[in-house]
């Protein structure tokens, strides 16, 4: 009797385990199966692009840094009407003025000139930060000026304040620069240029000379200029008459400096009364 209960647990154990050992094969083969079977093709995702962070660029807007370039997308979140303004000299412009561009005198004060903001394109496109000194007569047309011209990418290379050239009339000609009031004579005379009053206006100097003819000999200024001379050649910056430029200054009154009468030309010039 003994034999058969031993017998018995011995079969039981024995289809236990048979059926464990046929459970375990169909789940490895259902794994195997598994495995074998084809994946998709997963195509990774795009990282998303990278948004500029124009935050620089404002604070130099915000700060109006003349000279620096800013971007187009950065004067739109700015604010276009931000960028051509006409205001009263900021202090700390006033004293950088001082023995420069700006000595004691009778003519002209404090209280009679304007600083000007402006946004400008270079003949590459690129955007920079402008800024002018000029008489509180002509402080909105010269915004009206510059914000057209802006507006349709007529290239002006820089638009400095002249103290960033030792307020040295030479010197901010030959790079090329675009100004508007300096106390000063006109050169060799002792009569006040309209530069004095802040009734004039230079534009891209060193591609449009001032050309005189003293004891009749020719004398170029900027005295780097001498390939501009020649107005019937091509070249960038170059002011011609009746192109954008002329035509917005003669709008407002001014008179260009081409087409003056006399033998002297000064191609950079725009004055008005």
């Amino acid at each position: 009797m003994k034999k058969y209960k031993i017998l018995s647990l011995f079969l039981i154990i024995s289809t236990l385990s048979l059926s464990c050992y046929n459970e375990t094969k169909s789940q490895n083969q259902h794994i195997i199966k598994q495995d074998t079977m084809p994946k998709e093709n997963i195509t990774p995702s795009k990282p998303k692009p990278k948004v500029k962070d124009f935050s620089i660029e404002l604070v130099k807007l915000k700060n109006w840094e003349a000279g620096q370039i800013v971007s187009h997308n950065a004067v739109e979140m700015f604010g276009l009407e931000n960028c051509f303004l006409s205001e009263e000299i900021p202090e700390n412009i006033w004293q950088k003025m001082q023995g420069k561009t700006y000595v004691e005198n009778p003519n002209i004060q404090r209280s009679d000139l304007r600083h000007i903001r402006a946004l400008h394109y270079d003949y590459d496109k690129k955007i920079h930060i402008g800024e002018m000194i000029c008489n509180k007569k002509i402080a909105e047309k010269l915004v009206n000026i510059f914000k057209e011209l802006y507006q349709n990418q007529y290239p002006i290379e820089k638009m400095l304040l002249p103290e960033e050239f030792d307020a040295d009339d030479e010197k901010q000609m030959q790079a090329n620069n675009s100004s508007c009031f300096c106390y000063r004579n006109v050169p060799g005379t002792k009569r006040l240029s309209k530069h004095s009053l802040g009734l004039a206006v230079d534009i891209n100097t060193l591609y449009n000379p001032y050309i005189t003819y003293p004891n009749g000999n020719e004398k170029v200024r900027p005295e780097n200029a001498t390939e501009y001379c020649d107005r019937s050649k091509n070249f960038k910056y170059k002011i011609e008459n009746n192109d954008l430029c002329v035509k917005l200054f003669r709008q407002n009154g001014f008179i260009w400096g081409g087409t003056w009468r006399s033998r002297t030309k000064d191609y950079q010039h725009f004055d008005t009364n």
